[in-house]
């Protein structure tokens, strides 16, 4: 009796990227940890490289994708080829300066900067005050599932001090 061959299951394609272009030296969470955080946020197949870059790169590609010539902390780019497929590129300086500046800890400023790229991936947006408070929401939602304290609240920075 012949046997007929099960239809193979689609294995789920979760593949999380991580690049430095930043002295190692530098506080940069783990490639384990920055992919747990946009792992998190992507919930799905996904294909995502995290770059984390200087000012100088940031500032380079903010001035060429988004006519501003300025670094930012992160910048998402999707490939409109295949959906949750995209490069986020972090600007650790500004990044440092800015938790520094809130009193958070890096590795939430992280946190919080991983998922709101992977959110941008994702179709998210906060250009309109409604869609920019379901982006909020969404965010806040994930970084409770991993550990972390609301971003935005104003005690945010005393609640992770506390952790």
């Amino acid at each position: 009796m012949p046997t007929t061959k099960k239809p193979r299951r689609r294995r789920r394609r979760n593949r999380v990227v991580v690049q430095r272009a930043v002295p190692a030296a530098l506080s940069v969470p783990s490639a384990t940890l920055l992919r747990r955080y946009a792992r998190a946020a992507a919930r799905a197949d996904c294909d995502i490289t995290l770059r984390v870059v200087g000012a100088a790169e940031s500032k380079r590609l903010n001035s060429r994708y988004r006519n501003t010539a300025r670094a930012t902390n992160v910048l998402s780019f999707q490939y409109r080829a295949r959906p949750l497929a995209g490069d986020v590129v972090l600007c650790h300086p500004i990044i440092a300066r800015e938790a520094k500046a809130q009193g958070k800890k890096l590795e939430a400023h992280y946190a919080h900067l991983v998922v709101h790229g992977v959110l941008h991936l994702r179709g998210h947006d906060h250009v309109r005050g409604s869609d920019a408070m379901r982006m909020e929401r969404a965010e806040i939602r994930l970084l409770r599932r991993l550990g972390f304290a609301d971003p935005y609240s104003e005690h945010a920075a005393r609640d992770e001090a506390v952790k």
